[in-house]
């Protein structure tokens, strides 16, 4: 199996999460691995890392999420990979709640959005997304749930 890092979904991807599935709130994971330098598409001039520039999007990307019911839920650098084998390792992980798909749909379709997402798109070399469901844990039962 060949590992391509994305910064957006594939044309399969977007059709397939667009299509009905479970009622209900998802967790969105992602892993996330920065370029050393931002590159913007409009060719802007920066002397921001990667980082730096997915920090923007990650502090504006709060708001977004407010606006659809959602909220950011973790995030944290990676230290090392414990257990299995990668290529290499990811640079940060972090988990977004979303009410609904049509609810990330919504808000990933929205200008206020897009206009954030350019700090994204200049600051990600790469990057998973997996659809969670169904949390469970003691994080949740002290009253932490959407």
């Amino acid at each position: 199996m060949e590992v391509i890092n994305r910064v957006v979904p594939s044309e399969e991807q977007m059709k397939s999460f667009m299509e009905p599935g479970r009622e209900g709130p998802i967790y969105m994971l992602n892993l996330l691995k920065f370029k050393d330098e931002a590159e913007y598409a409009d060719g802007r001039e920066t002397d921001l890392s990667g980082a730096q520039a997915y920090a923007i999007y990650g502090q504006e990307v709060v708001g977004h999420l407010q606006k659809v019911g959602g909220a950011p839920m973790f995030s944290a650098g990676v230290e090392r990979l414990m257990l299995g084998e990668v290529e290499e390792l990811w640079d940060s992980a972090a988990i977004a709640m979303y009410p609904s798909r049509k609810a990330m749909l919504e808000m990933m379709m929205s200008p206020e959005y897009q206009a954030s997402a350019l700090h994204r798109e200049a600051g990600l070399a790469g990057q998973l997304n997996i659809e969670l469901v169904e949390p469970v844990g003691a994080w949740l039962m002290k009253g932490h749930a959407s």
